[in-house]
């Protein structure tokens, strides 16, 4: 006999797990590249005036902001395919409930 699944149970399949992996990974690139200052401490080469360290940092500006955005955009569709195996509808209510 089969025992049934509590909602504490992960299923065996039907996740998207992969998805979840890229937007860990696009995420954490946007929090480890700026803390690794050796990457980017020099003053050469310079850009209209600027030294590499200051360029880089306002270059990672918009970098940052597209992988948090790609990041958001796969982590909809993974939720969207995650929903079903938990028993949810793929889309919640318009006022933000689970319809029962």
């Amino acid at each position: 006999m089969s025992v049934p699944s509590t909602p504490t149970e992960r299923p065996p399949h039907g996740r998207a797990t992969g998805a979840w992996a890229v937007v860990a990974v696009l995420l954490g690139l946007g929090i480890v590249v700026p803390l690794l200052v050796p990457l980017y401490d020099s003053e050469t080469p310079t850009l209209w005036g600027f030294p590499f360290y200051y360029w880089f940092q306002f270059a990672l500006i918009p970098v940052v902001s597209l992988f948090t955005y790609i990041a958001f955009r796969i982590s909809l569709t993974a939720t969207r395919k995650d929903r079903p195996v938990y028993g949810l509808p793929p889309e919640p209510d318009a006022d933000g409930g689970d319809r029962s």
